[in-house]
């Protein structure tokens, strides 16, 4: 049972195990748990961002609410929206005014 933001959601879980580094825990200043959370995080993040995943999935690799996966995108300066600024001002009617 996964619990996000307080709702318990009923996803089956498998559990990984690998070896990492003692030093590597210093340097990042975290517990283990905390470094586990980042690392989930910060796949999940090169995952939506390389289009390996949606942003619904990204945000359940990452054990986040949607919210706080997008404002987690931010930290890592990758935009929320998969497609190109040319692509979106062209969908939303933009590419006859300026040109695109």
């Amino acid at each position: 049972m996964l619990e996000i933001e307080g709702k318990k959601m009923n996803i089956k879980n498998k559990k990984i195990a690998f070896e990492i580094p003692i030093g590597v825990f210093s340097v990042f200043k975290q517990t283990t748990d905390e470094f586990a959370q980042s690392l989930r995080i910060a796949a999940a993040v090169k995952w939506y961002e390389k289009g390996m995943v949606s942003q619904g999935k990204a945000s359940e690799i990452a054990g986040l609410c949607r919210e706080d996966f997008i404002m987690a995108l931010g930290q890592f300066d990758i935009s929320p929206f998969q497609y190109p600024p040319e692509e979106i001002l062209k969908e939303a009617g933009y590419e006859t005014e300026l040109g695109i």
